[in-house]
């Protein structure tokens, strides 16, 4: 008979579980017509550091749905992924180059866009690694990061069929963004 340690231990037996849950696909969902779909796609977080307090909340969130669908037998799907936040992320690359006393003049174009890369692979790993920890149950086959060439093909072919259509115009206007 096993006997019930007298202390848990969060690290093992978390991990132990967590990996059991992945080589077992419990968080993959495919298409499957016999069963109501339930998806929740990621509010991607933005590489420019580590999740905070407010991810931790709204990952957990998502978390309850997603279960209780899957208690429910919907095939249920949470998209993980991340966001490259733009100009968010160049800023945080240039206070991280100028501690080099470098600038992104000076590196140039092409070697600019190589570290921010860089940094979106350390963080964006950090984030994922982090969600894991959090105990977020996404399919992680299916990650994707906002700046995956298919996305960006995607969002520029509908970009230009939304034009086609006159949906998509110049003017002079003020916006409130």
């Amino acid at each position: 008979m096993n006997e019930i340690p007298s202390r848990y231990n969060p690290k093992e037996t978390e991990d132990k579980w967590y990996k059991f849950w992945e080589e077992n696909n419990y968080f993959s969902a495919k298409p499957n017509p016999s069963k109501k779909p339930f998806c929740i796609v990621i509010p991607p977080p933005n590489v420019t550091g580590i999740l905070h307090m407010g991810h931790a909340l709204n990952n957990t969130i998502q978390d309850i749905l997603i279960r209780y669908h899957r208690m429910r037998n919907e095939e249920s799907l949470w998209m993980p992924g991340t966001d490259h936040a733009g100009i968010a992320t160049q800023n945080v690359v240039e206070k991280a180059i100028a501690k080099e006393a470098l600038t992104r003049q000076a590196l140039g174009r092409e070697k600019f866009i190589e570290r921010v890369w860089q940094w979106k692979e350390e963080y964006g790993s950090t984030i994922i690694r982090q969600l894991k920890k959090l105990g977020a149950s996404c399919d992680w086959s299916r990650t994707r990061f906002t700046m995956d060439e298919e996305y960006s093909r995607a969002v520029k072919d509908v970009f230009i069929k939304l034009w086609s259509k006159g949906l998509i115009y110049q003017d002079d206007k003020v916006i409130n963004w």
